[in-house]
Parts: structure tokens; C-alpha cells; sequence
């Protein structure tokens, strides 16, 4: 974990400092600097800062992942529609609450040969403060809504927010389970425009790319639909994340 080595980095500014005399600017930006990394380093999956998490296959295949999270919600079975019609398999990150909501429509994702990871019971807003004892909660609490609902069991994680830090990754460790991430982000929970969305997701594709997309919307599912046509155009396949 990267977070070691910085770490080490502090460590070696205070000595610096201390040896040297340096002012009080000076300790005051190696202080910043290494606040500045350790909070990219939490809100960044792709760093490995906290957590080794898995963001893309190693391939030179044309092959994408199709990851959805947050559901399953009212617009789920048209995802689920739009993914069959293509005869594409998916990822959905789910959350327990989501499950008791709707235990049809996740026995069905189930049914129809998509893969299931964890996304916590709750999808808690303050996921970034939690002890290391709730987080064990709330993905086991997960676990047991899976289990209940499909008699399911996955050890698949995915960090709420893509947030990472001691405590999560304690959690996860704990829970045997294996952090899953992205590497193209979509961003469709906070841009409305689909045809953003869609650029953003096409732009940064590359063989073996992990897509983070939510089936939590209309434009979502808009984009879905564009994006497979490009998919197809474009020869890609996908695979499920393992």
C-alpha cells in the first residue's frame, strides 16, 4: 500500500527540518503536501493509496466491463432490457437497502447471468468516517440482503464513492473481499447532459477498461444504449469482472 511510503516522506521532512532549522513555511508545506496526498489519495481508487483495488484487466483484447452501481432501482429492468437484447453481461455493485426494495428485480439481474458485487448496506454519505467496525457491518450486512434475497454470496467490493482509507481497507481485509474500481468514470450521477456523459465515457475506452455507470437514471440508460451501439460498432466485447 502506497500510503507507506508517504508516510516515510513526512517522517523524513520533520527530521529535515528539525536538523536544518527550517522555518515554520517550511514545515507548514511539507505539512500540506502531505495532507494534499493523503486525501487524493482516499477519493482516488486508481492509486492504490489505501486499498489495492482492481481498475482494469490486462489485455490487448478489444474487451470492455460494463459496471453498474446503486441499484437495484425503479430503472433497473430496462437496463437489464437493453443488456439482454445485446446479449451483454454486466457488473452490478448493489446496495442492501436497494435489495430489500427491490428483491425481484436483483433475483433477476441474478437470473440473467450478471455478476453481483458488494456496495454496502447503506451507501452511507459518511462512508469516509466510519470505524473499521462499521464498515465490517455495513458490508456484511450487504451480504446478508444478498444472501437473503438471491442465495447469493460474492467477494466482490466496492468502495461507496470510490472512498478509501485505514479503516476501509482494514474492513475489506477483514471481510475477505476484493476491491473493485474503474478506470473511466462516468460521471453521470453529477452531469446531466447524456451526450457528456457518453463522450467521457467513449473517449477514455481502452482494452480492458472497467466503466463505473450507474442504473440509477433515464439518461444512463440513454447512454447505455449509444454506448453499446458503439461497442458493437467499434468491436469491443465485454467481460464481468471475476
Amino acid at each position: 500500500m502506497k500510503h507507506y511510503f508517504f508516510i516515510l516522506f513526512y517522517l523524513f521532512c520533520n527530521v529535515f527540518i528539525y536538523t536544518f532549522h527550517g522555518t515554520f513555511w517550511v514545515y507548514l508545506f511539507c505539512f500540506l503536501m502531505f495532507s494534499a496526498t493523503v486525501v487524493w489519495g482516499s477519493f482516488d481508487i486508481g492509486l492504490g493509496y489505501f486499498v489495492n483495488s482492481i481498475t482494469h484487466r490486462r489485455t490487448k483484447i478489444k474487451e470492455v466491463a460494463l459496471t453498474f452501481d446503486d441499484g437495484p432501482t425503479e430503472f433497473t429492468p430496462k437496463f437489464l432490457d437493453i443488456l439482454k437484447e445485446n446479449n451483454v453481461k454486466a457488473t452490478f455493485f448493489c446496495i442492501g437497502k436497494q435489495i430489500e426494495k427491490y428483491p425481484e428485480t436483483f433475483r433477476r439481474i441474478i437470473a440473467e447471468g450478471h455478476t453481483i458485487g458488494n456496495h454496502t448496506y447503506s451507501h452511507s454519505s459518511q462512508t469516509g468516517f466510519l470505524s473499521t467496525s462499521k464498515m465490517v457491518e455495513e458490508i456484511e450486512k450487504g451480504d446478508e440482503m444478498m444472501l437473503k434475497a438471491g442465495n447469493l454470496k460474492t467477494d466482490l467490493y466496492r468502495p461507496p464513492f470510490g472512498v478509501t482509507n485505514p479503516n476501509i481497507a482494514k474492513a475489506i481485509k477483514q471481510t475477505g473481499k476484493k476491491s473493485i474500481g474503474w478506470n473511466v468514470r462516468s460521471l453521470d450521477t453529477v452531469t446531466e447532459d447524456e451526450n457528456r456523459i457518453y463522450r467521457r465515457v467513449t473517449k477514455g475506452l481502452k482494452p480492458g477498461s472497467i466503466i463505473l455507470l450507474h442504473d440509477t437514471s433515464e439518461k444512463t440508460y440513454h447512454v447505455l444504449v449509444n454506448l453499446l451501439v458503439f461497442l458493437e460498432r467499434e468491436k469491443y466485447s465485454t467481460f464481468t469482472i471475476e
